[in-house]
């Protein structure tokens, strides 16, 4: 079985597979089959003769469906009756958490949970942490885990980089650089290795292309969305944070895996079946070269959730007033902040002559823009934030750096695949509108 096994997979999934110390660790690119083969691994873990459960600790819900499916799979190709109980719930501290549980002839289970390490407090045995770098809190959900394995288990920690400054930075950092004292088993496989033992012949026998290994890492190059993306999420290289303004650990604690972004139909529809929502918009204005973004967002309580994004180019700026003025004429829409640079001008005296108590225009100086930028980072720092995964939205909001001159004049700056940061800028105005919604009197109809 196992060298039936093996020999299905490429070397380094094979060597993965093999690898039995109690502490393992993968540095990866993305999509180069680890939690393929890390599937396979926990169903002979569990499975087999005086097995183990297997706690898999997953970034949010949808990530642990997807690896509980992936061993139900392996369940049967290795030919172990596995019965799967479905959803259950786990109540540590009395808050319920989602798992999913298949149970082996052996005795032991497969857990497949979302990152709460009160799920895994007092159990034991083999405990994997799925993109451990894009958890919440990485050195409790560690601190948690590493005791759980006490008894014969194993602790697998897998992940893409996530910037300089996680815990599991450090703990590479920690093999590579400071003699490996917790006595760690590293794996490392940048996409270039995966190329050189054999993943672009298996992409094309199941996608049906032809491409050489030189075109297509060119083309995984080429959709990234810029030279960050593609050194952290595929090349194994951490992000400096010194010079990002917004840091990684920010935008991991504001991401909500549930929520999505909406049409611009399906948010009027979610307005007239909210009638006492309370929504704030921001508009960066462009036309021809940069997009024009018109951002969204829901106040519940002090976080504000993100609802919509219109994106822009080279549209006729009736076009641009038709999607406008369907928000802002919105009896919930409680204030919009503009960009009335360049041609953002004509649309922002427009929009005020219209909704002279919901409007504020911003002319961009360099005071405004550091108001602005310094009021997004601290909604982020403070928790006042919910976005969704979204790379593009990612890129623009690493993408603005702080520049400090010789006289100490602070100005901001950056640059993204497809915007000058627009949609942080977008972000930043619509943040400021929560904060002075009620600073010069209701409009009244």
């Amino acid at each position: 079985m196992f060298l039936l096994g093996f020999k299905h997979f490429l070397t380094y999934q094979a060597r993965w597979a093999k690898d039995t110390s109690p502490l393992r660790i993968c540095v990866k690119a993305r999509q180069v089959g680890i939690s393929y083969v890390d599937g396979y691994d926990s169903v002979l873990k569990a499975a087999a003769k005086g097995g183990q459960d297997v706690w898999i600790m997953s970034k949010d819900e949808i990530q642990s469906e997807q690896y509980f499916l992936n061993c139900k799979r392996w369940a049967r190709v290795l030919g172990h009756a596995a019965r799967d109980h479905g959803e259950q719930l786990f109540t540590p501290n009395g808050k319920a958490v989602k798992v999913r549980v298949l149970t082996f002839a052996s005795g032991a289970s497969i857990y497949a949970l979302s990152s709460n390490p009160d799920a895994i407090v007092g159990k034991s045995g083999h405990v994997k942490l799925d993109e451990f770098a894009l958890h919440r809190d990485q050195r409790l959900l560690y601190a948690v885990a590493k005791p759980v394995t006490q008894w014969r288990g194993t602790l697998s920690i897998i992940s893409t980089q996530r910037g300089r400054g996680t815990i599991f930075n450090k703990i590479i950092t920690d093999i590579k650089e400071r003699g490996n004292p917790m006595g760690w088993s590293l794996h490392e496989i940048p996409i270039q290795l995966a190329v050189e033992q054999g993943i672009v012949e298996k992409i094309n026998r199941t996608s049906g292309r032809h491409e050489s290994r030189q075109q297509w890492l060119q083309r995984q190059h080429d959709e990234c969305i810029d030279e960050e993306h593609w050194k952290q999420e595929y090349c194994c290289t951490p992000a400096d944070e010194s010079s990002a303004f917004i840091s990684y650990d920010m935008i991991n604690a504001a991401e909500d895996p549930n929520l999505r972004i909406m049409s611009l139909q399906e948010f009027l529809d979610y307005a007239a079946r909210n009638p006492h929502a309370q929504f704030f918009l921001g508009m960066d204005c462009a036309r021809k070269i940069d997009l024009c973004v018109i951002d969204v967002g829901e106040k519940i309580g002090d976080v504000v959730y993100d609802r919509l994004r219109i994106e822009m180019l080279n549209q006729p700026y009736h076009e641009m007033e038709e999607k406008l003025y369907q928000l802002l004429d919105l009896p919930q829409l409680q204030r919009a902040c503009f960009d009335a640079n360049g041609c953002g001008s004509h649309l922002a005296e427009r929009a005020e002559q219209r909704h002279p108590w919901k409007v504020r225009n911003f002319m961009f100086t360099p005071a405004e823009k550091q108001t602005l930028a310094y009021g997004l980072h601290e909604d982020f720092k403070d928790g006042h934030l919910r976005i969704p995964h979204d790379d593009k939205l990612r890129a623009d909001l690493r993408g603005i750096k702080k520049e400090v001159n010789s006289s100490g004049r602070i100005s901001f700056s950056g640059e993204a695949e497809d915007s000058h940061c627009d949609r942080f800028w977008a972000k930043a105005l619509r943040q400021e509108a929560t904060r002075h919604q009620n600073d010069i009197g209701a409009e009244v109809g």
